[in-house]
């Protein structure tokens, strides 16, 4: 009962986020970033992803895509910290700031925007722009 009891205050109470706490806090409710992160800038699947990002990168832009990349693990960096990648992976966070997938293997834009359309925020948006 005691650990209902903490569960439903920390629920109730969370805590405020800060940009000290988040590094993403300054994306939320504008973009979505896609994180990309590798052990290197030579990992092949971070040179394939940033090749299909390439491929595209306005229809991206039209859905408020920005890519954020983080290729070297010593540096330790706040995304790192809170999310825990281990070699290459591919991280999408919504406009409300949670992650929506995390992916081990490069995706294309296609995939990529076939995901984002599916969401929530993103068929509003389309809904809002056919003057609905």
């Amino acid at each position: 009962m005691r650990k209902f009891l903490v569960l439903i205050l920390v629920l109730a109470f969370p805590a405020t986020i800060s940009a000290d706490d988040d590094p993403l806090v300054e994306y939320v409710w504008v973009n979505r970033p896609l994180v990309i992160f590798a052990a290197s800038e030579n990992d092949p699947r971070f040179r394939r992803q940033m090749e299909l990002l390439a491929e595209d990168p306005t229809e991206l832009e039209i859905r408020d895509v920005i890519i954020l990349t983080d290729t070297d693990p010593a540096a330790n960096s706040p995304l790192r910290q809170s999310m825990h990648p281990r070699g290459f992976m591919l991280v999408l966070i919504g406009k409300d700031g949670k992650v929506a997938f995390r992916k081990p293997t490069p995706w294309s834009v296609r995939e990529l925007i076939r995901a984002i359309d599916k969401m929530p925020m993103r068929q509003d948006e389309i809904l809002r722009l056919l003057g609905k």
